[in-house]
């Protein structure tokens, strides 16, 4: 392998494709990024065999090749040279990739291509393809509220419901349920449902580009993912088992309905939230109706509080139009700034039951989110 390429590019390939690598792994080989001749191109690829990216870079290319180089001892040095070209050369013999780069130069001992495992992305019909933004706005709106914990693989996972013309998320940490939804351009012909971990829908988020389409496929055994976009592949496996009926979580109905101005509240939470740290995050909402005889969602207020035992307390008085009772609730104060902060809307609606009931967020004049977080114990 013999190539030439401009160290930007290089550097930012490496980024895009290092947080694929694996950190821990009993396989030296997935500690390493793959670097191959591919029509022209040079083409960098990660995996961690859960999650896989390949990313290709302009090239001049005189002899093709491949070969692995350690991920960190790579990034490490590409980044240290300067803006000019590097010139990579593979000697085969030794397994040993030579790059230099004005004054500086560098030989790095690999592991041979043939072991690494394959990032492929197959060329098959099926295609869906939806616009980036839409996509970015909907992990960025549900991703978040996966759970952590690995004690139930499903919740680690986003629900894909995949229609002929439209795509849902759903995410939940028993604690907290995110769903949203965004068009296709192109849709399966026949729906799909599959749960995608959410770590590797955040890489998607994090690699994708505003304006580009996004085009994605389905293994046809649901074993895996695939997404093509720009010069980008990502591939993920599935998560198996079966995700929670969702929508049967989702409250009916409620006795109070509360709209706000989304950043007063966001505001207020993030106020309560450094208050609620030493007291379980409990951040208290007191919801009263204005005099409004008719009832029929008059001015009123909401008073946002934490409480510290240890290092004092706040309050937070917001205006509000209220509709139906008034009430007196509890929610963590991070869920709540975490919901808040993913909505773009001016006003946003909650909606209550009872103090021992799940509260629901909606965007006003936006039906495609929709937020229910569980609410917490307090003492009367």
């Amino acid at each position: 392998m013999k190539v030439s390429c401009l160290q930007e590019n290089l550097a930012r390939g490496l980024a895009i494709v290092g947080r694929a690598v694996a950190s821990r792994s009993t396989l030296p080989v997935l500690g390493n990024i793959m670097l191959a001749t591919d029509e022209g191109r040079l083409k960098l690829s990660a995996t961690n065999l859960e999650i896989g990216i390949n990313c290709r870079v302009g090239a001049k290319v005189e002899q093709e090749g491949a070969i692995t180089i350690p991920a960190r001892l790579l990034q490490d040095f590409v980044n240290s040279l300067p803006t000019e070209r590097i010139d990579l050369e593979l000697i085969a013999r030794t397994q040993t990739l030579n790059l230099k780069c004005g004054r500086y130069e560098a030989n790095i001992r690999g592991i041979d291509a043939q072991d690494f495992p394959a990032v492929g992305i197959p060329d098959e019909d099926g295609t869906i393809i939806c616009d980036a933004d839409d996509l970015r706005a909907v992990i960025d709106r549900v991703a978040f509220a996966a759970a952590t914990d690995e004690s139930r693989p499903v919740l680690t996972g986003v629900l894909a419901e995949l229609a002929t013309d439209r795509v849902t998320f759903a995410a939940a940490d028993s604690y907290r349920l995110s769903v949203a939804s965004a068009p296709l351009r192109q849709g399966p012909a026949n729906p799909i449902n599959i749960i995608i971990p959410a770590r590797a829908l955040q890489e998607l988020r994090r690699i994708s580009a505003e304006g580009e389409t996004i085009e994605m496929r389905v293994a046809p055994n649901h074993s895996q993912v695939f997404f093509h976009f720009g010069d980008i592949d990502l591939v993920s496996q599935l998560i198996e088992g079966t995700f929670p009926n969702y929508r049967q979580i989702i409250p009916s109905s409620s006795n109070t309905k509360t709209v706000v101005s989304t950043g007063e509240f966001l505001q207020a939470a993030r106020m309560a939230a450094i208050f609620a740290r030493d007291a379980a995050n409990i951040a208290r909402l007191n919801i009263v109706p204005g005099d409004d005889a008719s009832g029929d969602g008059g001015a009123g207020q909401m008073i946002v509080s934490a409480t510290s035992s240890e290092q004092g307390d706040n309050v937070s008085a917001l205006d509000v139009q209220v509709d139906g009772a008034p009430i007196e609730i509890a929610f963590n104060a991070r869920y709540l700034v975490d919901a808040l902060g993913v909505i773009s809307s001016a006003q946003v609606q909650l909606e209550t039951r009872d103090p021992s009931s799940p509260g629901v967020l909606r965007p006003v004049g936006d039906p495609d989110f929709v937020h229910i977080v569980m609410p917490m114990h307090i003492a009367r």
